[in-house]
């Protein structure tokens, strides 16, 4: 008797609600208008202005006169003619400071002083501190030693390093004018997340070499090489020059926590790379360390950069090799670059344009290639010992430019100052500095590329993601830096492809008292409507899904027809598809729509539609020759109104739904 008691007490619940919905069928019901006729041209220009001009860049030029106009583009080409005429000494204070600050960063690192002053005049971002990153240097130099040594053909290496410099502002700028930018958003967070770290233990343990004094180490960049020449050279190991690293390493490293942990002490982390190298050139210099085991960096080339536009080659075996490295090289460096100066620009609420970051990120890098330097996110070092050995650090030296309290581009003008004059005069002071210690700086730099908290955040929110990142560091770690990163966006492209192949479908659920529709199986409380199939169709239709479409609905019939427990006769009357997140359609997508209704005609079940947007709904009607799809009972603005409108022709109402 319980069973039917519970199954009677069931059905009076499932009748009093379709008798509410009954209730509801008095409503309103909104007519579905047809979208308004627009041109080819039309259509094509706002198709083309949104994919390639999201932000307008026009818009300022509306209703000014023709000299305002001449202005106005003068401005938007060249930044610093927007602000430099409102530039004052109280500012100039501030960028002096932030300026000498990462100068003392720069110094040890890297001896170019023409980039920054590009980027001053066509960058867009006032915190950006334009200098060398490992990564790029790391990509670069790995890449470059698949075909020329660096030590055997030092000559070679270099014009091909200039070429490919060349070649990657080439791609970095011709993105911003062509407004491609969009092609960098590829390079998704969890990949550059697990890029990075790989890249930045790969780096660490290129440091063995100077951290423990051994002259004979690998070329190759893979975990399991660099281990094992670390610990079959066990006889090269200098005792002096572990002690030396160990004791530099600890202080930058505790540098480097005090700057974190109290952003007012900037200057304390700031400061540490170069107090290390200077105070570690006079132990040498005063202890004769380097006859003791303690290798140094030799005698320096003074004066400033030498032209290099002689050493392009622009033919040869090696042009394939310096494309794609500039290519990879230069999207990397251009994507870091960017995110930087979004991150930035949010904290002091000011705009970057992305576009115009790429063109000025290009020309610097083209500039540069001509000049002795090598590419990377800004300012680029001349320092052809980093280059060959992929030691270049990458200070978060924009963090260090915002804690000093930049103000504008300057600080970059004051940079490049300051370099330009250790250039000229300093550089024979630093033949006595030790290569230990420029690898524990490198070190202490790349640690902060390994973001374990954001690791923990994605695999909270996305685990697939995490895989993603996973790819990424251990290809980098295991097989090299360009098969790590191609493995993780191959992987971040196929998780798309599944999204665009596999759309997801949801059954709604009528929630009890009101006309909403909720995914059952997202809400407990909503109930099914008897003779209705909801569902919402949550992605653009086109020829990539149609086919998973079609089968997914007809299974969902099935399935409908199945807990109905009836084969030839289903209580089944409409399915109406919710199209509001249906953005786009093609004709394998009208297609798709004729051939379901036809299957459905057989079944005895009416197909209907709900709120099909503006573009959709155009299609559709055009590729209509029976005229199905402009019938008023076939197309609704909302599900409830669509549910009572039709309620009404089901004259006795099933009480075997879930």
């Amino acid at each position: 008797m319980e069973p039917n008691s519970s199954s009677n007490d069931n059905n009076k619940m499932q009748l009093q609600h379709h008798s509410s919905c009954l209730e509801i069928a008095t409503m309103e019901v909104h007519r579905v208008v047809p979208p308004r006729h627009k041109s080819t041209i039309e259509k094509l220009k706002t198709r083309l202005k949104e994919t390639f001009f999201p932000d307008d860049p026009l818009r300022q030029f509306k209703g000014q006169p023709l000299g305002k106009k001449w202005i106005l583009a003068a401005q938007y080409i060249f930044p610093i003619l927007e602000w430099g005429p409102n530039y004052s000494f109280k500012l100039f204070k501030s960028d002096i400071i932030s300026g000498l600050t990462i100068a003392s960063l720069a110094i040890p690192q890297d001896s170019s002083f023409v980039p920054p002053l590009v980027y001053t005049v066509l960058g867009s971002s006032r915190d950006l501190a334009v200098g060398p990153v490992s990564i790029a240097s790391l990509i670069m130099g790995s890449m470059l030693r698949q075909e020329v040594s660096p030590t055997q053909n030092p000559v070679l290496f270099l014009q091909l390093a200039f070429t490919a410099t060349f070649f990657g502002g080439l791609v970095q700028a011709s993105l911003g004018l062509l407004r491609l930018g969009f092609i960098i958003d590829f390079l998704s967070k969890a990949t550059l997340i697990g890029f990075m770290a790989g890249a930045a233990i790969i780096v660490s343990l290129q440091q063995l070499k100077s951290l423990l004094g051994i002259t004979h180490f690998t070329n190759q960049m893979g975990l399991i090489p660099v281990m094992s020449s670390v610990f079959h050279n066990t006889k090269e190991w200098s005792w002096q020059t572990i002690l030396m690293g160990f004791c530099f390493l600890v202080f930058l490293l505790l540098t480097r926590h005090v700057g974190t942990k109290r952003p007012k002490l900037f200057w304390v982390s700031a400061g540490a790379p170069l107090v290390s190298v200077i105070l570690s050139t006079l132990l040498v210099f005063a202890f004769k360390a380097q006859h003791h085991g303690i290798s140094v960096i030799g005698k320096l080339q003074e004066g400033l950069n030498p032209p290099s536009w002689n050493m392009l080659k622009f033919h040869g075996s090696h042009l394939g090799l310096v494309m794609k490295t500039g290519l990879i090289t230069g999207i990397i460096s251009l994507t870091e670059g960017i995110a930087v100066g979004r991150t930035f620009a949010a904290l002091k609420n000011y705009q970057v344009d992305g576009n115009k970051e790429m063109i000025a990120i290009g020309v610097m890098n083209i500039v540069g290639s001509s000049t002795s330097c090598y590419i990377t996110t800004g300012a680029i070092s001349t320092s052809y010992a980093f280059l060959r050995s992929g030691n270049n650090s990458a200070f978060s030296r924009s963090a260090v430019n915002h804690n000093a309290g930049a103000k504008t581009a300057v600080s970059n003008v004051v940079m490049s100052v300051t370099v330009m004059v250790t250039l000229l005069f300093l550089m024979p002071l630093f033949q006595y500095t030790p290569n230990v210690v420029l690898g524990a700086i490198i070190v202490t730099a790349v640690v902060g590329l390994i973001d374990v908290p954001a690791a923990h955040q994605i695999w909270k929110i996305d685990k697939f993601d995490f895989l993603v990142m996973l790819c990424a560091f251990l290809g980098v770690i295991f097989i090299s830096v360009q098969e790590g990163l191609a493995i993780a966006v191959g992987i971040s492209i196929f998780k798309i492809l599944l999204q665009i192949t596999r759309p997801k479908t949801v059954m709604l659920g009528n929630m009890p008292g009101s006309d909403i529709y909720r995914d059952l199986h997202h809400y407990n409380e909503a109930m099914r409507i008897p003779g209705f199939l909801i569902l919402s169709i949550e992605a653009p239709i086109n020829f990539a899904n149609t086919t998973y479409l079609n089968e997914r609905i007809l299974r969902w019939i099935e399935e409908y027809e199945a807990e109905e427990n009836l084969n030839k006769q289903s209580s089944l009357r409409f399915v109406i598809l919710e199209m509001s997140a249906v953005s786009a359609i093609d004709t394998s997508g009208t297609s798709f729509f004729k051939d379901l209704r036809k299957a459905m005609e057989k079944k005895g079940v009416e197909l209907v539609l709900v709120n099909p947007l503006a573009e959709v709904l155009e299609k559709l009607q055009r590729s209509d020759d029976s005229g199905d799809f402009k019938r008023p009972d076939s197309l609704y603005l909302t599900v409830g109104e669509a549910v009572a409108s039709l309620s009404s022709t089901i004259k006795a109402p099933s009480a075997n739904y879930v």
